[in-house]
């Protein structure tokens, strides 16, 4: 089963497509331009749509999301852990 997405294999963030997902499951996540399969554990609760953490990042990291920047980190984020406002702000201000 796949869990989560993410377009290009620099991408720090996986977008969760499924519900459900609870701390300690293990993650499946699609990298679509390469046809392949990652494993990441689930650090936190990720609700669908939402981003989970491929990575270590430590604050002032960029994240990349569809092999874009979308900001930066602002509190040290582990792999398998809920990325979203509490811990990742946009560049723009």
């Amino acid at each position: 089963m796949i869990h989560a997405v993410l377009h290009d294999a620099k991408d720090t963030v996986a977008v969760a497509v499924v519900e459900g997902i609870t701390a300690g499951t293990d993650l499946n996540a699609w990298i679509m331009d390469e046809d392949k399969v990652i494993q990441v554990k689930a650090r936190q609760d990720i609700p669908i749509g939402h981003k989970v953490a491929m990575k270590d990042m430590k604050t002032g990291d960029t994240v990349f999301k569809y092999g874009v920047d979308i900001g930066k980190v602002v509190a040290d984020i582990q792999a398998g852990q809920h990325a979203h406002v509490h811990n990742i702000k946009t560049k723009r201000w």
